[in-house]
C-alpha cells in the first residue's frame, strides 16, 4: 500500500492559503515591507472646534464690512451740510430727540446682549450662578456678529456724525472695541486655519513657534487691549447717558 504524502505547508500559508516562496527565490517588491519614503505624506488640516465658528473668509467679510460702515463718518461733515440746507424735514427727524432716544436704547439693547457673553464665561465664579443655554462658542459668534450689528446701529443712531469734545472721543473707543476684536479673532482663526505648522522664530529662540504658542501670544495682546477698550467703553456710555438726560449742551450733546 502506498500513501499519498503530503509536504508541509509553510506557515504562513496556513494562514494566508497561499504557498510560501521558494528559499532560493527572490523575494518580489510586491511582498516587501513597503518603504516610508515611497508613501506620499498626507498634508494634515488643522482640526476645527466643534459648534458654530465664524471662518477666516467670514471674519475678512466682517472686517470690510464694518470698515464700510466706518466710512460714513469720515465724509459726514459733507453730506449732513448738504442735508440740512436741502432736506431741512428729514435733517430734522433724524436729528430730532425722538430719532436719537429710539435707535439710542436700541443700541443700549445691543451692548445689554453682548454683555451676555460674559456672564456666560464668568457666572460661574459669581456667589448666584446664572446659566444661558448655548456653548461657548456658540456666545463667541453671537457676539461677533452682533458687534458689526452694533457699528450699524451706532451709524443709524448717529447719522455718521462725529460729535464733539466727550462725543467725539466716546465714538472712537467704540470704535476700538470693535476692531481690537476683529482683527484679533481674525489673526487668530487664520493661524489655525493656516496649512504651515511653523512661523518662523524669536529673536533668542532656536525653536520656531508653532500654532499654540502664537496664537496665545497674540491672544495676550489683542485680548488685553480689548477689555481695555471694553471697560473704557462701559464708563463712558453710563456718563453719555447721564449727560444726555441731566446735562445737555456744553459737551457738544444737544
Amino acid at each position: 500500500m502506498t500513501f499519498n504524502q503530503q509536504e508541509p505547508q509553510h506557515p504562513d500559508s496556513q494562514v494566508t492559503g497561499n504557498p510560501s516562496p521558494d528559499i532560493g527565490e527572490p523575494i518580489s517588491p510586491e511582498l516587501s515591507i513597503p518603504d516610508s519614503q515611497k508613501i506620499a505624506p498626507q498634508r494634515r488640516q488643522p482640526r476645527r472646534p466643534k459648534g458654530i465658528r465664524p471662518t477666516f473668509r467670514m471674519l475678512i467679510g466682517l472686517t470690510l464690512m464694518t470698515a464700510l460702515l466706518l466710512l460714513p463718518f469720515v465724509f459726514s461733515d459733507q453730506y449732513l451740510e448738504i442735508m440740512r440746507s436741502r432736506a431741512v424735514d428729514l435733517h430734522g427727524v433724524l436729528r430730532g430727540g425722538a430719532y436719537k432716544q429710539i435707535t439710542g436704547f436700541l443700541a443700549v439693547g445691543l451692548v445689554a446682549v453682548e454683555m451676555l457673553l460674559t456672564v456666560r464665561k464668568r457666572s460661574r465664579s459669581w456667589i448666584g450662578r446664572i446659566k444661558l443655554p448655548g456653548s461657548m462658542q456658540l456666545w463667541r459668534s453671537v457676539h461677533i456678529f452682533l458687534g458689526v450689528a452694533l457699528v450699524g446701529m451706532v451709524l443709524i443712531h448717529t447719522v455718521g456724525a462725529n460729535g464733539f469734545n466727550f462725543n467725539a472721543l466716546f465714538l472712537w473707543v467704540f470704535f476700538g472695541t470693535t476692531l481690537t476684536a476683529l482683527v484679533g479673532v481674525g489673526a487668530e482663526t487664520g493661524i489655525l486655519e493656516s496649512s504651515r505648522q511653523f512661523f518662523g522664530r524669536l529673536p533668542g529662540h532656536r525653536r520656531p513657534l508653532t500654532k499654540g504658542p502664537l496664537i496665545r501670544n497674540l491672544r495676550a495682546f489683542w485680548l488685553a487691549s480689548h477689555l481695555f477698550f471694553v471697560g473704557a467703553f462701559l464708563i463712558m456710555l453710563v456718563f453719555h447717558i447721564f449727560l444726555v438726560y441731566y446735562h445737555r449742551g456744553p459737551l457738544g450733546l444737544g
